[in-house]
């Protein structure tokens, strides 16, 4: 699927200013869409796609949501330049400025760089394959460079990015409505159907505020609703199905339902697209691993050793992209436990993630796999002290089943290859026991 692109402009035949009009409808067809298509991205205009609600959210959507954007500054329309001030506010990068005509620019946007476009007498966009040419350039490399491309972000070292909250915490941030919300909890709580029900009583999803799709979409995945999630990306407007956090859960949803190769591709498209991150390089990883399970249970020993390879490979890389995340480097680290014979880079990656993952639970603010990827660490030093503080610690703090079931896993690989090798001490069968308790409690 290509990436979206959305376009920020005015509609109709506006006056300039100057006592001439522009035709900006025929800009967008002209000269603008088919440059977006030659990029190999897909045009969204605000009146293209139409959907219940408050106006304001779909053009909201499509302004954080979309990859890429495009905004026409011709006759400094207000409401562009309010929807640009919104994109430059909270996207650092990826937004393409136009400007048809000799009407000079507002002092504010003046010196940001802009693409000059020729207008005839009917006010219709002239020398238009040149013009197209250059911006297919401008689109080109915003896609290859992504440069900061926002005065926001330029100017203030730091600025945050809202595409960078953490998946796991992205439902005690976000606020909506406190009724839909504790009445999504209560469905969470009561098991798949009841979400089921929840979601039936929603209605359109495309009308639907973002946040409640979103923590929607993440409940059906705490109930293990994993062919609901997959369907409900279908049913969401284009620029939040294709934000990296859906990707990458989608990703995970088929790999559950077994659909590993959509699962793989769905992931690579995404790294080529984004870039690497910790998340997708992690899920990317869970992919292989299953993989490597299973054709170890087959007997396929030399296809089980390429795809556990390929698994250490994935979360090494989703490791080496962001240090402060220590999930990847705990997995690469059991995985190369795992092999035989064990990969020899595991005894130089250990006393890293440990300090990564001790830097995290020093920051204040530590969750259920800070604690999990401690407790995996004292599994692999035979750390019976540190394990069981891990342990009550992560046990606290657990959020859904599915995380100590995902640790209790881990743990059971590790003890038996343990168990292959030479034996294990009593009290790592009771820290399986009591990771149990908690899944079935």
């Amino acid at each position: 699927m290509k990436p979206l692109c959305f376009v920020l402009m005015p509609f109709g035949v506006k006056p300039n200013g100057a006592g001439n009009t522009v035709n900006f409808d025929a800009v967008y067809h002209q000269l603008i869409a088919p440059s977006i298509e030659a990029a190999e991205l897909e045009p969204i205009r605000a009146d293209e796609e139409l959907v219940g609600g408050i106006i304001h959210k779909p053009m909201f959507e499509r302004l954080l949501l979309c990859e890429f954007a495009i905004a026409d500054l011709t006759t400094a329309n207000a409401n562009v330049f309010y929807e640009l001030g919104v994109r430059h506010a909270m996207l650092p990068g990826t937004t393409v400025l136009l400007q048809g005509g000799v009407v000079r620019l507002p002092f504010d946007v003046a010196p940001l760089r802009t693409l000059n476009y020729q207008l005839d007498p009917s006010g219709s966009p002239a020398s238009v394959s040149e013009t197209r040419e250059t911006l297919v350039k401008l689109l080109m490399e915003s896609r290859k460079t992504r440069a900061l491309d926002s005065p926001v972000f330029q100017l203030l070292e730091g600025y945050p990015d809202i595409k960078r909250l953490k998946t796991d915490v992205f439902r005690e941030r976000i606020e909506y409505a406190e009724g839909q919300k504790r009445e999504l909890a209560e469905a969470r709580r009561a098991g798949l159907d009841a979400v089921r029900e929840f979601e039936r009583k929603l209605g359109d999803i495309g009308g639907i505020e973002s946040a409640v799709v979103i923590d929607l979409f993440l409940s059906y995945r705490a109930v293990k609703g994993w062919k609901e999630m997959v369907a409900l990306t279908e049913k969401m407007p284009k620029p939040l199905a294709e934000t990296v956090m859906v990707k990458e859960q989608l990703a995970l949803a088929l790999n559950r339902m077994k659909y590993s190769e959509r699962a793989e591709q769905v992931l690579s498209e995404l790294i080529e697209r984004r870039g690497p991150s910790s998340e997708t390089y992690g899920i990317l990883g869970r992919v292989y691993k299953d993989r490597w399970e299973a054709a170890a249970k087959s007997g396929s020993a030399m296809l089980a050793r390429g795809f556990l390879d390929k698994a250490i490979d994935a979360y090494l890389k989703g490791f080496e992209t962001d240090w402060r995340d220590a999930f990847p480097g705990i997995n690469a680290v059991t995985l190369m436990t795992l092999r035989e014979p064990p990969d020899a880079r595991r005894d130089k990656l250990i006393p890293v993630v440990a300090y990564s993952v001790e830097r995290r639970i020093a920051s204040g603010s530590p969750d259920y796999w800070d604690f999990a990827t401690r407790l995996e660490i004292a599994m692999l030093a035979k750390d019976e002290e540190g394990a069981m503080d891990s342990l009550s610690r992560a046990l606290a703090v657990v959020r859904e089943r599915w995380e100590p079931e995902t640790t209790l896993r881990n743990l059971r690989l590790i003890r038996e290859a343990r168990e292959r090798r030479g034996g294990i001490a009593p009290w790592m069968l009771s820290v399986e026991e009591e990771l149990t308790r908690a899944i079935t409690s």
